[in-house]
């Protein structure tokens, strides 16, 4: 049988499930019910968790029409992809940069302190902590990374010394990973969340929603509010969760943890990586 057409793969999937074998069938509304995953987790593991085995996947593409899984899965990726992410939400205004300000500090007064806290600990607990964000959220994870450099040097930035599935490979039971994602949600940050998932590592989400696929299995969720009148997504409320992260763990480090910042500071000074009063003259 075939059900090719041109209707969206979901709705396609829909139409076909009466006339599917029962474990066709549930593969199939499983699709349906976790269209994300289907598109960024791999076939075995989406067996796994549906309860059937991987070839169920591939007798529901060959079902549906498709020579396989992979062109199946190719079609769904297609569909879930944003026409028009940034260039679809601007809009002409004067006033523009004081409404985008005035969103942000409204956004920042929102934020909650408490899951920063109960995260911070986590990082404390945490022999090494890895730092993740990709597109605009590099900036944070970086951010976030050096400042946890300066009183924890074990502190990791993925994808900073090479590619970034090397880092991925490597996260551990024992580490935090802290990532930072908003939506659309790039596939290297839903990856990255696999990742910790399947290390066992403590995931700590710096993220716009508690059911965004960055957030699944995450032990925190510190939620920013990333909307905003501005064509692109506002990192401000990212931003600030970051920097109290920083500050929090820096404290909770105590004696320990400003002894290592006071020695971060002197290898700057002796490296001269600040300009002195001279260089202002």
């Amino acid at each position: 049988m075939c059900f090719m057409s041109s209707d969206a793969p979901l709705e396609r999937l829909r139409l076909a499930l009466p006339e599917l074998p029962p474990r066709l069938r549930h593969a199939a509304r499983y699709l349906v019910d976790h269209a994300f995953d289907a598109t960024t987790r791999s076939m075995r593991e989406l067996a796994a968790d549906a309860g059937v085995t991987p070839a169920s996947f591939t007798r529901l593409a060959q079902a549906l029409g498709y020579s396989g899984w992979e062109p199946l899965r190719a079609v769904l990726v297609e569909a879930r992809r944003p026409a028009a992410p940034f260039s679809g939400r601007a809009r002409a205004r004067d006033d523009l940069p004081a409404a985008m300000m005035a969103a942000d500090a409204a956004a920042l007064g929102r934020l909650e302190a408490g899951p920063v806290a109960a995260a911070a600990a986590a990082l404390h607990a945490a022999p090494r902590i890895w730092c993740a964000g990709f597109r605009s959220c590099r900036a944070v994870a970086g951010l976030l990374h050096y400042q946890l450099r300066l009183f924890r040097p074990e502190a990791r930035l993925v994808g900073a010394e090479g590619p970034e599935e090397l880092d991925l490979e490597a996260f551990a039971a024992s580490d935090a990973v802290v990532l930072a994602s908003f939506a659309p949600y790039s596939a290297e940050a839903v990856r990255t969340a696999a990742a910790a998932r399947r290390a066992g590592a403590t995931l700590v989400a710096l993220a716009d929603s508690p059911v965004a696929p960055v957030s699944r299995g995450a032990a925190h969720l510190l939620h920013f509010e990333a909307d905003g009148p501005g064509f692109f997504h506002s990192l401000a409320g990212a931003v600030s969760l970051a920097q109290a992260l920083a500050a929090a763990s820096f404290a909770l480090g105590g004696a320990a943890s400003m002894e290592r910042l006071c020695q971060a500071e002197a290898r700057l000074a002796e490296l001269s990586r600040y300009a002195s009063d001279k260089d202002y003259r």
